[in-house]
């Protein structure tokens, strides 16, 4: 089952539940594929939509953008709205991979560095790259940076 079916059936559960903040959420999710859609379509690509690997791109983009939205009103004394936001981010995380611990990311790392042969910080492009392709929704790419950075140092 691709992703979006198991998107497309979350929601569907939803409806029948008449869970109002989950079904919210959902269609905020499809309503945000559906967009990655058109605008694939209308760069002229040719395929019936985009795959499971733009749709985790997209849902770990979202989570991203809830983390910024519930500091920012967690710092403005609006705990329901960081609440909220924080409610959202439990529901699409549902659909995203389980996060590698950091011994984890520190091993794929090094073989990130040494699959691509990475030995100074001019190979940072290359050694991200080949993380983003394996790890897409698995870590958190703004965090690895600084730590792929660290490694290059060190050879």
């Amino acid at each position: 089952m691709t992703l979006r079916d198991q998107i497309n059936t979350a929601l569907k559960q939803a409806m029948r539940d008449r869970a109002a903040d989950r079904l919210s959420t959902l269609r905020l999710i499809m309503a945000a594929i559906k967009d990655r859609d058109i605008a694939a379509r209308s760069e002229g690509e040719e395929r019936t939509g985009v795959d499971d690997a733009e749709i985790l791109s997209i849902l770990a983009k979202m989570v991203k953008q809830r983390q910024e939205s519930a500091r920012t009103y967690e710092e403005g004394g609006r705990l329901d709205l960081a609440e909220r936001e924080l409610g959202e981010i439990t529901i699409i995380e549902e659909f995203l991979p389980k996060q590698l611990c950091e011994t984890e990311i520190v091993a794929a790392i090094d073989a990130a560095i040494a699959e691509v042969g990475g030995e100074s910080i001019r190979d940072m492009g290359k050694v991200m790259g080949a993380l983003k392709s394996k790890f897409t929704g698995q870590m958190d790419f703004g965090k690895v940076g600084p730590m792929v950075k660290d490694q290059l140092n060190k050879g």
